[in-house]
């Protein structure tokens, strides 16, 4: 320091008062011009948005100690996973989300392509609520029953809606029209980016359209510490059932938690 007082700028002065009267601004730069506010929230948190684009959603997830194609989560925890299959009315599959949502729940969608094509606004949607958002094939065919080339294309076209869509290739894969994935399935999915294939140990049978007795009861019977249930976006009998399905949960003191959380 040599004792001499060094001027500043009058731009200098004005960006130091703006950044006193005003906590959101983004500070001076070098040359005393004020700079742009940091994108935060009032929250402090960053936000989601820059020039339209949003954060990637979560990916896929390695569980050691799980097999590839997972039925069911831990027995020793009150938790249990809805699953649904994406596709049908969008009006519905709102219906359900909002559903789940006022009761604290979490679900786990697995979307279809080609849904997901014509109602693209639903992945986010589906997100936004906390939700799992996964792959369930592009075009809901026997995927089983298909050759190695065409049975990977259809998880990989699904894969690129979902990253186009969500920045994320989705956090699960489940096979079309099947329960279970047959060995060759199960290798294009890990190929695709899926370590793990999600089944399930109960099934609603919603998409027969039983009934909402029918579906409350089925689901009910089965239902367990760990279970994993295949539900389905589109039916009315599901959006009748699901209300009551999710008071026998609390009754039983148990959570519907995301499939990752279930495995978590």
């Amino acid at each position: 320091m040599d004792g001499r007082r060094t001027p500043v700028p009058r731009r200098g002065l004005l960006c130091a008062a703006a950044g006193v009267l005003l906590p959101g601004a983004g500070g001076c730069g070098p040359d005393g011009t004020p700079q742009p506010p940091d994108r935060k929230t009032r929250s402090g948190d960053s936000d989601r948005s820059v020039r339209g684009a949003v954060l990637p959603a979560a990916g896929p997830r390695r569980f050691p100690g799980q097999p590839v194609q997972i039925e069911h989560g831990p027995r020793d925890r009150p938790r249990v996973a809805l699953t649904f299959h994406g596709r049908g009315d969008p009006a519905l599959a709102r219906t359900v989300l909002a559903q789940a949502e006022r009761a604290g729940a979490r679900l786990t969608v697995l979307a279809v392509g080609s849904w997901l094509d014509r109602h693209p606004g639903m992945a986010r949607r589906i997100l936004d609520g906390g939700h799992d958002l996964g792959n369930h094939t592009q075009t809901h065919l026997d995927i089983n029953a298909m050759d190695g080339t065409r049975a990977y294309e259809e998880i990989e076209a699904c894969a690129r809606r979902l990253r186009r869509l969500t920045g994320s290739i989705g956090t699960w894969f489940r096979p079309s029209h099947t329960r279970y994935a047959t060995p060759l399935v199960q290798d294009l999915a890990r190929r695709a980016g899926y370590p793990h294939v999600l089944s399930y140990d109960v099934e609603s049978l919603d998409f027969t359209s039983p009934g909402v007795a029918a579906v409350t009861r089925k689901v009910a019977g089965e239902l367990r510490n760990g279970s994993v249930v295949s539900l389905h976006f589109g039916y009315r009998d599901t959006i009748a059932a699901l209300p009551l399905l999710l008071t026998e949960i609390g009754r039983r003191r148990l959570r519907a938690v995301t499939a990752t959380e279930l495995l978590t």
